[in-house]
């Protein structure tokens, strides 16, 4: 008989893979910052019966934190992914095709390729440029098969760096990530989304900031894609764990370019 899928669920560890969202977090600066203010506190008003309550109000870019991208966040020479032109569809409301809401949730089968286990370290050197020998070897370590349609997460242990916020950022020293070479090999691979654990799925050369993304033409673009960026795999890589059940669901925003994320892995009991 069939193991209910509540049961299977229930027997799994679930890890968190995302970073809690906080006043001053890193993030790219090419977006807008969250923020986060008390609007009432407790004791602000107070019913007759004594009861009070607390809220608050949140500001913040798409982009920021655990995100993924929306095919409408980049284009090349005015195209989005499809050839839709990238102005056509656009107004003050945001995109009307290929935004956030367009984003179907993900559950599914996730393959990690942790290039810090190939290196033999906790965490790859800033400004470090992932190739194709490395995620080979990082598959070849894991001993597991891409298929078309999984999830394709790359392990950099950068995401233990995150408390450092100008190194995470990585504006003067740079941030390890897949090259454009790397970013061809996977999209060949056909998943349905790949991710990461710095604000950019690429390799960012030392003091070069983001000027050139070439891995986002790559996957949103040229091969619609999805990328997953500001992960917490720390806990992760430290299970060593090469595949697992991941669920995922970004917020519903209409015509946004991208939207928060919170990946929650499923990992089978030992």
């Amino acid at each position: 008989m069939t193991t209910p899928l509540w049961e299977a669920a229930a027997a799994a560890t679930c890890l968190d893979l995302s970073h809690p969202y906080r006043n001053g977090m890193p993030q790219s600066p090419n977006h807008p910052p969250f923020r986060m203010v008390m609007e009432r506190r407790h004791g602000d008003m107070v019913r007759a019966d004594g009861a009070s309550a607390a809220n608050e109000m949140f500001v913040l870019g798409g982009h920021v934190g655990t995100h993924i991208d929306a095919l409408a966040h980049v284009s090349q020479d005015g195209k989005l992914h499809g050839g839709v032109d990238a102005l056509e569809h656009l107004d003050h409301q945001g995109f009307a095709q290929l935004g956030a809401d367009s984003l179907q949730p993900f559950v599914g089968r996730c393959v990690v390729l942790d290039v810090t286990a190939v290196h033999g370290t906790a965490t790859l050197e800033a400004g470090y440029e992932i190739t194709v020998e490395d995620l080979e070897a990082a598959q070849a370590k894991a001993g597991v098969e891409i298929e078309p349609g999984d999830a394709v997460l790359i392990g950099t242990g950068w995401s233990r760096r995150w408390a450092e916020r100008d190194a995470f950022i990585g504006m003067t020293d740079g941030v390890p990530g897949p090259g454009a070479a790397a970013g061809r090999w996977l999209a060949d691979l056909q998943p349905r989304l790949v991710g990461g654990e710095s604000i950019a799925f690429e390799h960012l050369a030392p003091g070069k900031g983001h000027a050139l993304l070439p891995v986002h033409r790559i996957m949103l673009v040229e091969s619609g894609i999805n990328i997953v960026e500001t992960m917490n795999l720390a806990p992760l890589l430290d299970s060593g764990v090469p595949e697992f059940l991941l669920v995922l669901g970004g917020l519903n925003i209409a015509g946004a370019t991208g939207a928060p994320v919170r990946p929650l892995a499923l990992l089978p009991q030992p």
